[in-house]
């Protein structure tokens, strides 16, 4: 399949019988090769079809849950769908052979499917995690073994600034002691010197959480910096980072576009991470306030503001809801609210603390078009109307797809 097609091509040929069509896009997908662990892993849900296919996929998604608020534009996708992801996380195993291997949760299990490269997964991220499995196994440590909560290493993190090219190796250990550390982080250094920070993080604790509390860092500053919408970002190992900035710098720019700042407006950015939206919007606004419950992040974006000169933009470690409600009670106001909650959506106390803030604009972004649905018909019954709705392919392969709707307050 071509990792390159035009936008002619992912339009449906409209002249052709219904019967044609399908018959083609059936034939597309007989002659789509897989990845090979496509059915273990789980992780790429639609990876049998092929990316035009995927495309028209995800757009009937959001049509059927959104098409009743008003007309859904065309889905953008990607002109280049594969190694997209800045952030690949590995799970590390033993195998009934005493084979260390690292990979991924087979979906719904605690199985760990062994990885060695994957066609959505950055690259150098897989080569790095390829390395420490070579290097755990040459100098004997042990990996994790959930039954017993014995055990060293349990997982790798990498993420890498697409633009700054820099490197974050986080090493999530059962345990507080790493036999010969020296040895093994100058041994990894010497495969990679690419490598910009190493951090140990331990998680001592039987639970399904990636990461602990506690943290050290092994080498370097223990953040690394990427640019997005030409901002620069600080990024930790526990804060959040868009997995796709290709398309997370699309998604913004229509967000930006749809909230219509002039200059003059205070904009509420609600989870607001390290501020990557927010900041961007700062750019456009008169004020920008970043509200997040998430103490580390919040520290990364102020970090964020002064790295980038932008002196408009406050942000603040509170729950959201309780922020807007205050600011309302307060008599202070805000022309525009732009959010973008977890897979769960936003709960009905954040949505009301919304509707008495009564903002002119809601720019909502949402990973998960099912919850979206039930918050935006919240909205709509407590005076918003929804004027746009787009969608953006953020995760190619995969079943997930990505909005951004515009909401105005009814007059």
């Amino acid at each position: 399949m071509s990792q390159n097609r035009s936008k002619q091509q992912r339009k449906p040929q409209e002249s052709r019988p219904h019967s044609v069509r399908n018959e083609q896009e059936n034939q597309l997908d007989t002659e789509h090769t897989p990845c090979a662990l496509y059915r273990k892993c789980g992780g790429c849900q639609l990876q049998n079809m092929s990316y035009p296919r995927q495309l028209q996929w995800k757009q009937h998604k959001v049509e059927k849950l959104l098409g009743k608020f008003c007309k859904v534009r065309p889905i953008i996708g990607m002109e280049n769908p594969y190694h997209y992801r800045n952030k690949v996380q590995a799970a590390f195993a033993l195998t009934k052979n005493k084979k260390i291997i690292s990979g991924v949760y087979q979906s719904s299990t605690h199985r760990v499917v062994p990885v060695d490269h994957c066609m959505t997964e950055d690259q150098k991220a897989d080569e790095i995690i390829g390395t420490i499995r070579e290097l755990v196994s040459s100098f004997k440590l042990t990996v994790y073994n959930e039954d017993t909560g014995r055990g060293f290493l349990r997982h790798v993190l990498v993420k890498r600034g697409f633009s700054s090219n820099q490197i974050m190796v986080v090493l999530v250990t059962g345990t507080p002691v790493f036999p010969s550390k020296n040895h093994f982080i100058a041994a990894l250094l010497e495969k990679h010197p690419e490598i910009t920070t190493i951090l140990m993080n331990i998680n001592p604790y039987q639970t399904s959480m990636v990461l602990g509390e506690t943290e050290k860092v092994l080498y370097g500053s223990g953040t690394i910096e990427d640019v997005l919408c030409g901002c620069i970002f600080r990024i930790s190992a526990k804060s959040f980072y868009q997995i796709n900035p290709v398309q997370t710098e699309v998604l913004y720019r229509k967000a930006i576009e749809f909230a219509s700042l002039t200059g003059t407006e205070t904009v509420i950015d609600a989870y607001c991470g390290i501020g990557t939206i927010g900041l961007e919007a700062a750019k456009h606004a008169g004020r920008e306030i970043g509200v997040e419950d998430n103490r580390d992040a919040v520290k990364d974006a102020i970090a964020n503001a002064k790295r980038n000169g932008i002196e408009n933009a406050f942000f603040y470690h509170a729950d959201a809801g309780r922020f807007m409600t205050e600011m309302a009670q307060e008599h202070q106001s805000a022309e525009v609210v732009m959010m973008d909650p977890p897979r769960a959506g936003s709960d009905e106390a954040f949505l009301s603390s919304l509707v008495t803030l009564s903002p002119q604009r809601i720019v909502y972004i949402s990973c998960n078009p099912e919850t979206q649905e039930r918050d935006l018909s919240y909205l709509v019954r407590h005076g918003y109307r929804v004027k746009i709705v787009q969608p953006v392919d953020m995760f190619p392969h995969t079943n997930h797809v990505e909005t951004v709707v515009l909401l105005s307050r009814k007059s």
